[in-house]
């Protein structure tokens, strides 16, 4: 079940950068939130209490019940723009939820254990998707699914498909999407050496691979004197 996060934020009525460099000089967040029926609210959120509230969170998208003038109203909150250099959070926006309605949002899929491919086959395990896409109540919202990747050989790989999320969660990503997947590992050429000079040696990343010997230094170049 979804973390519900409580926080309280009051409306503001005016708008514009301007408007939202002053709100951060006081101390809070701009926000706005989407309303169910009556379009989008201008909302600010006090900094301090913003961030203790979400300190234990991994993701920025979760479900928050917003104490706006006297009113609660559930919410998801959707984005957060940050600071690029602090990280720090300089708007959120939310949207307002209907409880007993299901939601769109994004969880994040986090392998879990370590193939056999790996241990046993000297493969490298590769994650492509790290978050899909899913349709569920409110109530059943998560920040991640944990997928167990322990039985994996070397060919192996799973899709959105292979997911078993259970009743409560519609998944909206394409069932071809790859997510992870176990292979041998291959040599990869740095790059291709400008005319006239020496290729550069490939880096190898696989363990156990025996380099080739460089010929000697003074062997004699094909088709020379002898």
């Amino acid at each position: 079940m979804a973390n519900t996060i409580k926080l309280k934020a009051e409306a503001r009525t005016a708008h514009g950068s301007g408007e939202a460099r002053r709100v951060r000089r006081a101390g809070a967040i701009p926000a706005a939130l989407s309303r169910l029926s009556s379009g989008t609210q201008t909302i600010q959120l006090d900094a301090h209490e913003y961030m203790m509230a979400m300190r234990h969170e991994a993701s920025d998208q979760v479900l928050v019940q917003l104490e706006v003038g006297g009113e609660t109203i559930h919410a998801l909150l959707r984005e957060v723009q940050r600071d690029v250099i602090d990280g720090s959070p300089i708007h959120a926006d939310f949207s307002e939820v209907d409880m007993s309605k299901k939601i769109r949002a994004s969880a994040a899929i986090r392998l879990v254990g370590e193939p056999d491919g790996v241990r046993n086959q000297g493969g490298v395990l590769a994650q492509a998707t790290h978050e899909i896409q899913i349709e569920c109540l409110p109530t059943d919202l998560v920040e991640s699914f944990d997928v167990d990747v322990t039985d994996l050989k070397v060919g192996d790989s799973i899709t959105v498909a292979d997911l078993k999320l259970g009743d409560a969660y519609t998944i909206l990503t394409h069932g071809d999407t790859p997510i992870a997947s176990v292979s041998t590992v291959k040599e990869e050429v740095v790059a291709t050496p400008a005319e006239g000079e020496e290729p550069a040696a490939p880096e190898v990343l696989s363990k156990g691979k025996k380099e080739e010997e460089a010929p000697a230094a003074d062997a004699p170049a094909k088709g020379g004197k002898k």
